[in-house]
C-alpha cells in the first residue's frame, strides 16, 4: 500500500463548479492530481483503470465548460467515470468502489445527480443523450434543470448498430446535441497533433458555421513540414469506418481529430461547441487508454480490469488458487474439441480475453471471429454459420447475450438451427454488480421451443458441456457457468458426452429431495452435511439440464419424498419453474408432495463480494438448510410417507 497522494489543488475542489475558478493552467494540474487520485484508489479496490485514465483530461475540460448537473453528461459504459466520480462530490468515497454498500463502478442515477443515465452496457449514450436533448426542448422538467446533452461513446462502442440508430434519428431531428467520440485506437503522431493544435485555434476564432470550411482548408495553410503528415491523417480518417465523411452524411457536423490529453486543444474546443453549436455535433477526441501509469499503458489490455495492485510496480494482488477458472477450463476445452473438428468455430462479441477465445483465435485464427460489441450481429452470424455446416460457439455473457435475444429467437430457434452458446458469468458476478448479473438466462432460454439449456455444476462438468454441445447437431444448445475459480475437483483428460435431458444422483437419503441446478451444488452439499448433524439426510441431485428436463429423475424424486426444493442461480420464470409446470401437470402436488423453488430474488442486487450477493440472495448453505429445515416442518403436517 502506498501513501495518498499530494493533491493540493484537487483537495479544493468539491464539486464541478469549483472548476469554474481555476485557470487553464491549474486545470492541468488538477488533471495531474486527477490521475495521480485515480491511479491511488484502484489501486485499494480494484476496477476499470486504463479507461479512467486515458479520459482525465478530457473529464476535467468537460467540467470546466459545461455546467453540470444542468448539462448532461451521458458517459457509454461508464468504465471511466472514476475521475468523474472524483470531481462530482465522491471523492470522499471513492476507495469504496465496487464494494458492498460502496460507489457503483459505473453510472448510476441514484447514486449522484451528476449521473443522469446509469450504464454499463455499450453504446447507449448517444440514445440517451438526444433523449434529455429532445426532453429539454420539450420543456421537460428535472429538480437540476435540463441543459446541453453531452454523450461521450469510445470507439469501441461505435461498433455496435445502436450508436448508429442514434445518430441517424439525432441527425434527423436536428437538434443540438454533442458527441463526444473517445478513440483511444489511433496513435497520436506529431503531424496529426500539429494539424490539431492549428485546427483548435482557428475553432477558437472563427465562426461556428465556418468550421468545415475551416477544416478543409487547413491543410494548405500548415507549415510546409506539416503538410504532408496532415494529408496522410485526413486520409486515415477518410478510411475510417467513423470518419468524418460518415458523420456528415448521418447530418453532424464533424469536428476532429484532437488531442484528448491537451487541455490547450480540448478547452478552445469545446469552449466554441458551447457558445456556438446549433445542431448535432460529433467531436473526434485521441486518447491513449491507460495514459500517464506505465503499467497500464504496457499491458496487453491497458489495465482495463484489474484487482488490487501495487502502484510503484503495477503487479496485481490476487489470491492464490489451486483450481482453474470456468473460463479457462472452457476455452481449453473448446481447443480440444476443434483440434478434432474442423467445423467447430468461434464467435466472440469484443471479449476475446473475457471469454477466453483468444487462446483459440492464437491457435485457430481463420475459425474465430470477434464481431466487435454487436451481440446481434454475432448471433445472426453464427445461425448463418450453422446453417453453412459449421459448428460454431457463440461466446457470450449471460448480461450481453440479453441484448441480442430477438435474433436468438428469430434466426437461431425458430429455424432449430445448432448455435452452440457459451454463457459465461452465469449468476451474481460480485464487483459490477446488477448490470452484469447473470440473472435471466436460464428464463429467457428455457421458454424456447427446441433449446437444450445446461449448467455446469464444477468444471469437471463444465468440461462434458463443451464436448456435448460440440457433438450436438439437432437445434440450439447452451450451457452457462460462472465468473472465477472452480471447485478443484478432479479434471477428466476429455469430455464426456453426456445423455441430453439426463441428470444424475449425486447421494441418496430420505424425506427431502435437494435438486441443483448449476454450481450452488456445493451450497448444496454444505448444507446437507449440516443437515445430517441434526437427523436429516436429504437426498442430492444434479439437474445437469434446464430443457428438456429429466422427467424420470424429477418424478421420482417427487414420489420418494415428502418435499422436493430446486435450487439454481436464476431469476424466477427458470429451472423450477419448469418443474413446477411438470409436477403440476403429472398431477403430483394432489398426492401432497412439498415443493419449493429458491431461486434469485425479485430485485437488482447491488455490487458486493458473489459469497455477500448470494447471503442477500438467500441463497447460500445456511439459508437452504433453513429452506429444508422449514419445508420439512410443513411436509410433516401432511406427511405422505413415513
Amino acid at each position: 500500500m502506498t501513501d495518498t497522494p499530494a493533491t493540493p489543488l484537487l483537495d479544493q475542489v468539491h464539486r464541478p463548479a469549483d472548476l469554474k475558478r481555476l485557470s487553464d493552467a491549474q486545470l492541468h494540474t488538477l488533471a495531474e492530481e486527477l490521475r495521480a487520485e485515480t491511479i491511488s484508489a484502484v489501486s485499494e479496490t480494484g476496477g476499470h483503470l486504463g479507461a479512467g485514465l486515458g479520459v482525465v483530461e478530457l473529464t476535467v475540460a468537460l467540467h470546466a465548460v459545461f455546467d453540470t448537473p444542468r448539462d448532461k453528461i451521458v458517459w457509454d459504459v461508464g468504465h471511466q467515470c472514476y475521475p468523474h466520480k472524483i470531481l462530482t462530490g465522491r471523492r470522499d468515497r471513492i476507495r469504496t468502489l465496487r464494494q458492498k454498500d460502496g460507489l457503483s463502478g459505473f453510472t448510476k442515477r441514484s447514486e449522484s445527480p451528476y449521473d443522469p443515465f446509469g450504464a454499463a452496457h455499450s453504446s447507449t449514450s448517444i440514445s440517451a443523450a438526444l433523449g434529455f436533448a429532445v426532453a429539454r426542448d420539450l420543456g421537460g422538467q428535472v429538480p437540476e434543470g435540463l441543459g446541453d446533452a453531452i454523450a461521450v461513446i469510445g470507439d469501441g462502442s461505435m461498433s455496435a448498430g445502436m450508436a448508429y440508430e442514434a445518430m441517424n434519428n439525432a441527425g434527423h431531428l436536428g437538434k443540438r446535441l454533442i458527441v463526444i467520440l473517445n478513440d483511444n485506437e489511433m496513435s497520436i503522431a506529431p503531424p496529426v497533433g500539429a494539424m490539431s493544435a492549428y485546427l483548435s485555434r482557428l475553432y477558437a476564432e472563427a465562426p461556428f458555421q465556418d468550421f468545415k470550411a475551416a477544416a478543409k482548408g487547413a491543410v494548405s495553410l500548415l507549415p510546409g513540414p506539416f503538410r504532408e503528415g496532415a494529408k496522410r491523417a485526413r486520409d486515415v480518417l477518410k478510411g475510417m469506418a467513423v470518419g468524418g465523411t460518415l458523420f456528415e452524411q448521418l447530418g453532424f457536423s464533424y469536428v476532429g481529430p484532437i488531442d484528448g490529453h491537451d487541455l490547450s486543444q480540448l478547452l478552445p474546443v469545446l469552449r466554441t461547441v458551447h457558445d456556438r453549436a446549433t445542431g448535432p455535433i460529433l467531436i473526434h477526441v485521441l486518447t491513449k487508454k491507460g495514459k500517464g501509469y506505465g503499467p497500464a499503458e504496457t499491458a496487453r489490455d491497458k489495465g482495463h480490469g484489474v484487482s488490487k495492485f501495487n502502484v510503484v510496480t503495477g503487479e496485481q494482488k490476487k489470491a492464490p488458487s489451486n483450481a482453474p477458472s470456468y473460463t479457462s477450463v472452457f476455452a481449453k476445452s473448446l481447443l480440444q474439441e476443434a483440434a478434432e473438428d474442423t467445423r467447430i468455430c468461434a464467435v466472440t462479441a469484443a471479449m476475446p480475453d473475457g471469454t477466453g477465445l483468444n487462446l483459440f483465435a492464437e491457435r485457430y485464427p481463420s475459425r474465430c471471429f470477434d464481431v466487435g460489441i454487436a451481440e446481434q450481429h454475432g448471433v445472426t452470424f453464427s445461425a448463418a454459420l450453422a446453417a453453412g455446416g459449421m459448428k460454431p460457439f457463440c461466446a457470450i455473457y449471460s448480461t450481453f447475450l440479453q441484448r441480442g435475444y430477438d435474433q436468438v429467437v428469430h434466426d437461431v430457434a425458430i429455424q432449430r438451427l445448432p448455435v452452440r452458446f457459451a454463457i459465461d458469468r452465469a449468476g451474481l458476478v460480485g464487483a459490477d454488480g446488477a448490470t452484469h448479473a447473470g440473472a435471466f438466462d436460464v428464463a429467457y432460454l428455457s421458454n424456447l421451443p427446441g433449446f437444450t439449456v445446461m449448467a455446469a455444476a464444477d468444471e469437471a462438468e463444465l468440461k462434458h458441456m463443451v464436448a456435448t454441445a460440440a457433438a450436438h447437431d439437432a437445434g440450439p444448445i447452451a450451457f452457462r457457468f460462472p465468473r472465477g475459480e472452480g471447485r478443484g475437483v478432479e479434471m477428466p483428460e476429455r469430455g464426456e458426452v453426456l445423455e441430453i435431458g439426463k441428470g444424475r444422483i449425486i447421494a441418496k437419503g430420505s424425506r427431502v429431495a435437494l435438486l441443483s441446478f448449476g454450481t450452488r451444488l456445493e451450497e448444496v452439499q454444505k448444507a446437507a452435511e449440516s443437515l445430517t448433524v441434526r437427523g436429516i439426510t436429504p437426498t442430492i441431485a444434479d439437474a445437469r439440464f434446464a430443457k428438456p428436463l429429466d422427467r424420470e429423475l424429477i418424478l421420482s424424486l417427487a414420489e420418494d419424498h415428502e418435499a422436493l426444493i430446486t435450487i439454481e442461480e436464476g431469476a424466477v420464470g427458470g429451472f423450477g419453474s419448469h418443474v413446477a409446470q411438470l409436477l403440476a401437470e403429472e398431477g403430483v402436488f394432489d398426492s401432497g408432495l412439498k415443493y419449493r423453488s429458491m431461486v434469485l430474488p425479485d430485485t437488482f442486487i447491488d455490487q458486493a463480494s458473489p459469497a455477500d450477493m448470494y447471503a442477500e440472495a438467500g441463497m447460500n448453505a445456511e439459508q437452504i438448510e433453513a429452506k429444508v429445515l422449514d419445508t420439512r416442518g410443513v411436509a410433516q403436517i401432511g406427511a405422505r410417507r413415513a
